[in-house]
């Protein structure tokens, strides 16, 4: 069991399969700010809004060298499905085991139809160039939330 990473501590470096065929490894990004956002499911309703308004900043998000991952369970054939579908510009990476979703301790027991689920909280986190952890918004409402990541990492 690998301890959660906290605020203003190093991220452990930590690989994951990528859409577009790809492998993600954190320490490859290591001279840029990463935002990874966790999400519950591919093509539900807000993990889609949230999705699009990242879609649609992406470019501004570049420009503050800053590059962006999405996280869920799901398959790597579901996040194609749903990357193709939206036309996200960025990797989705599938945590089937759970690794990175300990790593950040995303995982929580939520209320859905009145029974108990263990899902992911809809998280994000920012990681800053030297890979420090160094924002965390947790419980996040899909809409508007992309703005505001936005805000912070021109901050920065």
């Amino acid at each position: 069991m690998v301890d959660n990473v906290m605020l203003n501590q190093p991220v452990p470096d930590f690989q994951l399969p990528a859409t577009s065929n790809k492998n993600f490894q954190l320490s490859d990004y290591l001279g840029k700010t990463v935002i990874i956002y966790f999400y519950p499911k591919d093509s539900t309703p807000g993990c889609t809004t949230q999705g699009i308004q990242l879609r649609d900043t992406y470019t501004q998000f570049q420009q503050e060298n800053a590059e962006i991952f999405g996280v869920s369970r799901d398959s790597l054939k579901s996040h194609e499905n749903f990357k193709d579908k939206f036309t996200f510009p960025f990797e989705l990476l599938s945590d089937a085991k759970e690794l990175a979703c300990n790593l950040f301790g995303v995982i929580k027991m939520k209320n859905m139809y009145g029974k108990q689920v263990r899902g992911i909280e809809r998280s994000t986190f920012i990681i800053d160039k030297s890979g420090v952890l160094i924002k965390e918004w947790r419980g996040v409402k899909a809409d508007g939330h992309a703005a505001e990541v936005l805000n912070f990492i021109s901050t920065l």
